[in-house]
């Protein structure tokens, strides 16, 4: 598989995972908990995608790893965020 192949299939990844992740969110309960993990993974899981695209667009390769990097950052911070938040 080619550089670029692999890159639109992975964007088209992200997007499917982004709406998928949407439909999750919009399933969670109406309670004060239920809301803050709505928003944090709304956040993070539709992020990921839209990150990667810009990465994808890039001028150049040391902008690509940077973009990628922030992006692998983000992912989990999300998650820790969310975590972080439940437990107070």
């Amino acid at each position: 598989m080619e550089n670029k192949e692999f890159s639109k299939k992975l964007e088209t990844r992200t997007k499917a995972f982004a709406i998928r992740i949407i439909k999750l969110s919009a399933n969670l309960p109406n309670t004060v908990e239920g809301k803050i993990v709505r928003n944090q993974l709304t956040k993070a899981g539709t992020s990921i995608g839209a990150n990667y695209r810009e990465a994808n667009r890039s001028r150049s390769r040391a902008d690509f790893k940077n973009k990628i990097k922030t992006l692998s950052t983000s992912g989990t911070l999300g998650t820790l965020g969310t975590l972080g938040t439940l437990g107070t």
